[in-house]
């Protein structure tokens, strides 16, 4: 596959990920363990949309060796957004281990402005 044609690809999918239901703009932070290699992008509950309500959430994500979240257990942050921080970092990936980890995964939404 060219370059070209992959680049047009990534495109159209990045444009098509942005046409979807409200999302936040979040960022993920980690206790640093482990690094995320596959973000997923938390949904912006519509609640939440209609609030402008920004904030952080905090949760504890059980990582098993291959690098998939077996547990998200929110530790603090506004109740209407935990469950789609927890959503998406349970759908995130994360690098290998040789062991399960605990890592500290922060998700602060700020809505999405365009």
């Amino acid at each position: 596959m060219s370059a070209t044609r992959l680049i047009s690809i990534s495109f159209l999918m990045l444009a098509a990920l942005s046409l979807s239901s409200p999302s936040a703009l979040a960022q993920m932070r980690t206790s640093g363990k482990r690094r995320i290699v596959a973000q997923v992008r938390p949904e912006y509950p519509s609640l939440a949309q209609k609030m402008h309500l920004t904030g952080t959430v905090r949760l504890m994500a059980t990582i098993n060796p291959a690098g998939k979240v077996t547990n998200a257990e929110i530790l603090g942050g506004s109740p209407v957004l935990a469950q789609a921080a927890a959503d998406a970092v349970s759908k995130s990936k994360w690098e290998s281990g040789t062991a399960e980890t605990k890592e500290i995964v922060e998700v602060k939404f700020q809505p999405d402005t365009e």
